[in-house]
C-alpha cells in the first residue's frame, strides 16, 4: 500500500519547520469556524453541520489555495461555500438527480472561488491596487472558464486526499500510538525498514506487524468511506 507523504512531511525533509504552517492553518480554521457557526446558530442540527464542516473544510481550502487564492481568501471561500450549502440544504435546493454530491460540492466551491477572484479584481482596480501579475490573471481566467477542466482535475486529486486523511484519522482511534507511528514512518513517509527500526528502537517484526495491522484497518476505512461516497452519489 502506497500513500503519498503530505506537504508538511515534504517540508520537514527539506529542513523546513512544518509546525509554523500548521499553526497558521489552525488559527485560520478556528477563526473561520467560529464565525461560521455563529452565523448558523439559529439553525437546526448544529452537530451535523459542525461535522460536515470538519469533514470538508480542508478540501475546499486546499483547492482554493491551488486555484491561486491567498490563505485569507481561501478561508473566506470555505466559510461562504459552507454557508451557501447550508442555505440550499435548508431550502431543499440540492437535487441528487441533477448530479453527484461530489460534483455539486465542487461547483459550490468553484463559484465561491470565482467570487474571491472577482472581489480581488475589484479591490485591485481601485487607486493603488497595482494588479499586474499576468500569470495570476491567467489563473483567474482559467477558473472562470465554464469548462473548468483545471479545477475538475484539482478537485479529484484533493477529494482523494481528503478521503485518505479522514481514513487515517479514523485509523488513529483504532490502533496503538506506537503502531501508528511505525506505520507512519514506514508506509506513509516510506522510510527504509531498518531506519524505522533504529529510529524508534523497535524490532523488525514490530515494523512488519504494524504495517500489516494498521494497513488492514486503513484498507477497511478507505473502503467504507469510498462506498459511502458512492452511495451519496446515487441518492
Amino acid at each position: 500500500m502506497k500513500i503519498m507523504a503530505n506537504e508538511n512531511e515534504t517540508k520537514e525533509e527539506n529542513g523546513e519547520d512544518p509546525a509554523e504552517k500548521e499553526v497558521d492553518l489552525s488559527k485560520g480554521y478556528a477563526k473561520t469556524r467560529k464565525s461560521l457557526i455563529a452565523r448558523l446558530e439559529n439553525w437546526e442540527d448544529q452537530r451535523t453541520w459542525d461535522e460536515f464542516y470538519q469533514t470538508y473544510w480542508k478540501l475546499i481550502y486546499a483547492v482554493g489555495i491551488k486555484a491561486g487564492l491567498r490563505p485569507d481568501e481561501a478561508f473566506d471561500t470555505v466559510q461562504e461555500t459552507i454557508l451557501s450549502i447550508a442555505k440550499q440544504s435548508k431550502k431543499n435546493l440540492y437535487d441528487p438527480k441533477q448530479g453527484s454530491f461530489k460534483t455539486w460540492l465542487m461547483n459550490m466551491t468553484r463559484w465561491r472561488i470565482n467570487d474571491q477572484f472577482r472581489k480581488r479584481k475589484k479591490d485591485t482596480a481601485m487607486p493603488g491596487g497595482g494588479w499586474d501579475d499576468e500569470r495570476k490573471t491567467a489563473i483567474i481566467d482559467r477558473f472562470e472558464d465554464p469548462k473548468g477542466d483545471l479545477l475538475n482535475r484539482m478537485w479529484d486529486v484533493e477529494w482523494k486526499k481528503n478521503i485518505a486523511d479522514m481514513a487515517l484519522t479514523k485509523v488513529k482511534a483504532q490502533v496503538s500510538p506506537k503502531q501508528y507511528q511505525i506505520f507512519d514512518y514506514y508506509v506513509i513517509k516510506q522510510w527504509d525498514a531498518k531506519k524505522v527500526q533504529d529510529h524508534l528502537g523497535v524490532s523488525m517484526a514490530q515494523v512488519y506487524l504494524a504495517k500489516h495491522r494498521v494497513g488492514s484497518v486503513l484498507k477497511k476505512e478507505l473502503s467504507k468511506l469510498n462506498k459511502d461516497a458512492e452511495e451519496e452519489d446515487k441518492t
